[in-house]
This record gives structure tokens, sequence and C-alpha cells, in this order.
């Protein structure tokens, strides 16, 4: 996607993939002051282990306590979250209202990008996660209710987020293996992108109800980074025809 923004953009520049284990983070991150870096992407398990590791958070990224983005000016490196913005743009183009009470399953980084993105809007938000200790820490910091899937009023739910890894290695894998009665019209919006459709997503059609995939959060995201490191701001319909490969490959 980067590098197609920076060829449309006419910028000189490359966007590299580099696997980093969790032992030589500090040192990867070190590297990115060298001064032909713009930048880079974290994913996981780094989004929330970068934090000390950087000079500066902007208010996003420390309010979420997780960073996606990082942006090298002469140096100092600042961590940004570009997954909030970039999800609420998302839901938009889904079809979401912003005011429908949520359901957000996970407690990871990219949970608490959700969670606050949507406490942003002023709507109610449950968590719902495998280790309810981690759901109460993460409400306990940003808002919402640590719930167990069992006592969460279903039937109220205008929107269900997958921002858990099931369904990611696995796609038979479904963080929630019956669909609930929810109300009507509710979107299930699952932040895997790869499968295109997981099991939760062909599941949540089957009830009648709406379901996307990941794919529009990670073009979103990647175009407000993007824009954070060159100040260009590209098209989302560039980065959605890179993605387009991809997506062909995971479908077929």
């Amino acid at each position: 996607m980067h590098n197609a923004a920076f060829q449309a953009a006419g910028i000189e520049a490359h966007y590299e993939a580099h696997q980093v284990l969790p032992a030589d983070l500090a040192q990867a991150i070190d590297s990115l002051r060298a001064g032909d870096v713009l930048g880079a992407n974290l994913s996981l398990p780094h989004k929330e282990a970068a934090l000390p590791l950087l000079d500066g958070l902007t208010p996003a990224a420390r309010a979420i306590g997780a960073v996606n983005t990082i942006l090298n000016r002469d140096g100092v490196l600042t961590g940004d979250n570009t997954d909030a913005p970039g999800f609420l743009a998302a839901l938009n183009t889904a079809g979401d209202d912003g005011r429908a009470p949520a359901v957000v399953l996970g407690a990871g980084g990219a949970a608490r990008a959700a969670v606050w993105a949507l406490r942003s809007q002023g709507r109610p938000v449950s968590v719902v996660n495998r280790t309810p200790e981690k759901a109460l820490a993460l409400t306990r910091e940003l808002g919402g209710e640590a719930m167990g899937a069992d006592v969460v009023r279903w039937s109220e739910i205008g929107l269900i987020v997958n921002a858990s890894s099931a369904g990611l290695d696995a796609p038979e894998q479904s963080p929630l293996p019956d669909i609930p009665a929810l109300a009507p019209g509710a979107l299930v919006y699952d932040m895997v992108y790869k499968p295109a459709e997981t099991r939760l997503m062909r599941d949540a059609r089957a009830a009648g109800y709406r379901a996307e995939n990941g794919l529009g959060m990670l073009a979103q995201q990647a175009r407000l980074a993007f824009l954070a490191w060159t100040g260009r701001d590209v098209a989302i319909s560039v980065f959605l025809k890179a993605l387009e490969p991809a997506v062909q490959v995971t479908r077929g």
C-alpha cells in the first residue's frame, strides 16, 4: 500500500517489511533514528511493548496505550496510533451509525484502539475477553464495561468488533461460536482481513446481520500513517487498490 502511495504522490521512498523478535525490538526501534527513515509501523506483539522505547507519544497513543505508527523527526521518535481513527473511518464506510451499543471482543492493543475510538463517540461499550482480568484492566483505563459473554444484553447490541486474534491463524476459529440475537441491522466488524471472510463473518451473515472484514481499517490506518510521515494525503482508493491482489489470493 505505502509503495503505491509513494508512487502516486511522486515521492522517492520505499516501504519494506521486517520481522522483529520481541528481544530485538529496542534495537530495531533505535535504528529508525537514521536520517533517511521517515518512520515505521508496528504490528502484534509490539504495539504496547514499544511505548517505553520512544521519545514521545501523541495524545491518542498515550490515551490508548498502544502504538502502531512511529514518526522520525531528526532522530526523535514519536509514537502515534492511527488504528483508532482508521477504525472509525472504516466503520463509517460500512454504514455504522456511531451510536448503537457495541461489544469489543479482545483486550490487546487492537481492542484498546477500538474501545478508545468507540468511547470517543460517547457510545456504550462492553469488552469481552477470555481473560476477564485483562478486560477489566482495559475498561478501568479507557471506560466501558468488562462483561462475560453470558451476561451481555445482546438484543441491544448494534455493533460487534472482533479485536482478538481469533480467526487470524485458524480461519474456522471464531471468538463467538454462536451468534446471539442482536439489534436489528447490527454490524459485525472483524478486524481480521486475511482470510477475507472469517467464520465469524459467515455466521453473522447467515444469522441475517451485516459483516465486514478489516481491510477497510487496514487501508484507512495506512492512509493516516502515510499522511503523518509525508504530509501528503493520498486518496484511500490508492490503498484499497493495492490490497486487491491480497484479497483475490485470500478468496481464491
